[in-house]
């Protein structure tokens, strides 16, 4: 799996890059299939930078999610838990057996 992290508008600073790398690879506990994570951090407006998150995973669409604060660690906090409630929906969708197959259903008498 790998972590890509990039800014538009800017540049990050010297600690934020590796925090980000860190908060993003805790991803993985959630849902093992996960491929590819990539950050876009948004320095356009300095004083209100936005973090998206787009996670790539086996057999599944892309989660996606963005957020805006006033630094950007603390937009990393609050889109973090958008992307771990995307991956917890995915995977029981993935894992949770829902419906009853074919073979297992009881069969009817008016047939």
């Amino acid at each position: 799996m790998q972590v890509n992290v990039s800014a538009r508008h800017g540049h990050l600073q010297s600690g934020d890059q590796e925090l980000i790398v860190e908060k993003a690879e805790k991803l993985r506990r959630l849902f093992d299939r996960i491929t590819a994570i990539e950050v876009t951090v948004d320095l356009q407006q300095q004083d209100n930078p936005s973090v998206e998150i787009q996670v790539s995973a086996e057999h599944a669409d892309d989660c996606v999610a963005t957020s805006e604060s006033s630094t950007v660690i603390s937009a990393l906090d609050l889109v973090i838990p958008k992307v771990e409630q995307q991956l917890r929906r995915l995977k029981e969708k993935k894992t949770g057996h829902r419906a009853t197959g074919h073979k297992h259903m009881d069969p009817t008498e008016n047939e």
